[in-house]
């Protein structure tokens, strides 16, 4: 009787949920009544939520022109540099907190954190973005002064407001060297000096600062906006100083003759 219900399969009792998933796989099995060319839409269908994924990038996203165009991060004959600063003494006095030094491509080549020499007693972190941990492991103003001396010695520096700059850092570069963005003539309006995020959003179509200042961003807007009009700025420097050159010649062929009238005033 026992070998009787093992032959019969009627006799076999199916688990109630294997039942309901074959009465599934037949309902997805069947086409829908509604659609002419059933197999495509399957794949229609996943190219659908692919589109639709929320973290996709919009197809008009425009690429940040601040970023550097190759990997080359060697030392080239211009370098932008742009500093952050701490409050000490009584948070009135700035010292430096953080420099930065790019390269012409923009590539980063030095940026370092620095320990000033008197006590910070103003992060200043809504504009400088310094904390304070991020000076528990900077290093000494004196390593950093030097380091920086040996990169821009003999090289064209670029950068907004460098006088700031170079006070900090307790340095002095030659004029003609210098590459100020605060300071050149066209960007000038009628004769003042335009803020580094204004020039950047007019002639770069880039928006920094916005916040907590980034000496990475500022430096690499300056190059770049250096980088666009190198010729004319170059040939600007080029023609002052032969201005310059020619004024100091006049002054030289000016001088025996008063040296003469004026001992032959006192004989």
């Amino acid at each position: 009787m026992s070998s009787e219900r093992k032959k019969n399969p009627k006799h076999f009792q199916l688990n109630p949920n294997w039942a309901q998933l074959q009465q599934k796989l037949k309902s997805f099995a069947k086409p829908s009544r509604h659609s002419k060319n059933p197999q495509s839409e399957t794949p229609n269908s996943i190219l659908g939520k692919r589109k639709e994924r929320p973290n996709s990038e919009p197809d008009d996203a425009k690429p940040n022109p601040l970023m550097p165009t190759n990997d080359d991060s060697s030392v080239t004959d211009v370098l932008a540099m742009d500093c952050e600063m701490v409050g000490v003494g009584h948070g009135n006095k700035s010292a430096l907190g953080r420099v930065t030094v790019v390269n012409k491509w923009r590539n980063v080549i030095y940026d370092e954190f620095v320990r000033p020499v008197e006590h910070v007693v103003d992060f200043r972190t809504h504009i400088s973005g310094i904390r304070p941990r991020d000076l528990r492991k900077a290093k000494d103003f004196r390593v950093v002064q030097k380091k920086v001396a040996e990169l821009i010695k003999g090289r064209i520096l670029v950068g907004h407001a460098l006088h700031n700059d170079l006070k900090a850092l307790l340095l002095m570069h030659p004029k003609k060297d210098l590459r100020d963005t605060s300071e050149y003539q066209p960007f000038l309006k009628e004769g003042r000096r335009k803020a580094l995020r204004h020039l950047a959003a007019e002639v770069l179509g880039v928006e920094i600062q916005n916040g907590e200042h980034c000496p990475v961003d500022d430096a690499r807007a300056a190059m770049l906006l250096y980088s666009k009009n190198r010729k004319e700025w170059e040939r600007s420097v080029k023609d002052q100083l032969r201005l310059k050159e020619k004024q100091k010649k006049r002054k030289q062929r000016k001088k025996p003759k008063a040296d003469i009238n004026h001992s032959l005033i006192a004989s």
